[in-house]
């Protein structure tokens, strides 16, 4: 089995193509300007990307031979399967309920995270999680994520940028079959990632891959063409045509939706110097949101640390309340308090975790109230005060 996709070579050359011809445009027609602004986006690029890193190794668990080493070990083998010399950095990462993982890259180092729910969804399946990690192997094999720079002219282009990330994931969705021991077992990871970590064991693969015929109509091949992932159902139907030894014969898309994702940029414009001029503007945007989406992953960071505080002390208040029948202090629940930063109502005890971070709405607070449901059983829900709701975790609103 070819490890990439049929059309992400031709796509990749013609992104570089036009990319090469935009940059040249550029540096040869701005100038200093174009450099400044090049400088200017790879700083702002820098702290955004340290800011991710910074989360993931200040939140996640990091993955070594002795935390973990189950994983460890299976990311080591997958590696070795895949012909990848050098292990990224692995961690595994809490995210409220969704199954997934990614792989990222910073300063010539590379990084796999693993949800923590996708382990545990397929604990009683392994192989199945190989597909997660070696989908993304795949990603840090064929440098995806190496070339992004140099490619992002070319891939705000309409059709042809969407295009082209879809092939990538074709690509890393090939890497997934060939880690896995027993090719069923892709079709396994994609089906919990289709209907979660309990109910893929039942799912019926057969009737999932049915419905990629609804995907010839006009909406669904019109935002599959200016998305970036193809339909879940159609991954599934390239997987288990290609652990049979085939390739999959997928619907095909709408003629006319093809001609409307001609006029829907990826926030670009056709090429030329008129392309030149609007890639120009793109990186001043870019520029002028470098430094909010920042701060958005600052408080993002922060308040994904007050949760995780906020749900170990409900769970140490749930233990007194139920041993002794009445609300504990934090000191008596074993909660260690820094700061003032987590309090306890000793009437109702509603927890307040201070998420550390001033956002646009004035200091950040997660509430954490609980509530006896039918069956006597302590039941937890949080809300936020003053927390934009695109920082707050699935699992608060």
């Amino acid at each position: 089995m070819d490890l990439v996709y049929k059309n992400e070579k031709t796509l990749f050359a013609l992104m570089l193509v036009l990319s090469l011809l935009v940059w040249a445009v550029l540096v040869t027609g701005a100038g200093w300007i174009a450099l400044a602004y090049g400088l200017a986006f790879f700083l702002f690029y820098c702290f955004a990307q340290s800011a991710l890193i910074s989360w993931i190794k200040g939140t996640g668990v990091r993955i070594t031979h002795e935390q973990f080493p189950d994983l460890e070990r299976q990311i080591a083998a997958c590696c070795a399967k895949l012909g990848l010399e050098r292990e990224p950095d692995a961690y595994l990462l809490q995210m409220g309920g969704s199954l997934n993982a990614f792989a990222t890259r910073f300063l010539g180092r590379d990084f796999l995270v693993l949800y923590s729910d996708v382990v545990d969804g397929l604990h009683d399946n392994p192989d199945a999680l190989n597909f997660y990690i070696g989908h993304e192997i795949g990603h840090i094999k064929r440098k995806h994520l190496n070339w992004a720079t140099v490619l992002l002219p070319a891939s705000l282009l309409p059709l042809v940028g969407a295009a082209y990330s879809r092939a990538r994931e074709y690509t890393c969705d090939r890497h997934g079959l060939a880690a896995c021991e027993q090719p069923l077992n892709a079709e396994f990871g994609l089906a919990a990632l289709a209907a979660g970590g309990r109910r893929w064991r039942t799912m019926n693969k057969s009737a999932y891959i049915e419905q990629a015929r609804e995907t010839e109509g006009f909406w669904m091949s019109f935002h599959e063409l200016v998305g970036d992932y193809p339909w879940l159902v159609k991954r599934m139907a390239a997987v288990r045509a290609l652990a049979a030894g085939r390739e999959a014969e997928q619907p095909r898309r709408h003629v006319l939706a093809t001609l409307l994702a001609l006029f829907v940029p990826r926030l670009g414009v056709a090429g030329g110097a008129g392309g030149a001029v609007v890639t120009l503007a793109i990186a001043g945007m870019l520029a002028a949101v470098a430094i909010p989406a920042y701060q958005g992953y600052q408080q993002k960071a922060a308040v994904a640390g007050a949760y995780a505080a906020g749900l170990a002390a409900s769970t140490r208040v749930e233990r007194y309340l139920n041993e002794h029948g009445k609300v504990p202090t934090l000191a008596q629940a074993g909660v260690a308090v820094g700061g003032g930063a987590l309090t306890i109502d000793p009437e109702t005890a509603v927890l307040r975790v201070t998420a550390g971070v001033q956002g646009a709405q004035g200091a950040g607070v997660l509430v954490f109230e609980p509530s006896m449901d039918e069956h006597k059983r302590i039941a937890w829900a949080c809300s936020a005060e003053g927390i934009l709701p695109q920082a707050l975790p699935q699992g608060c609103h």
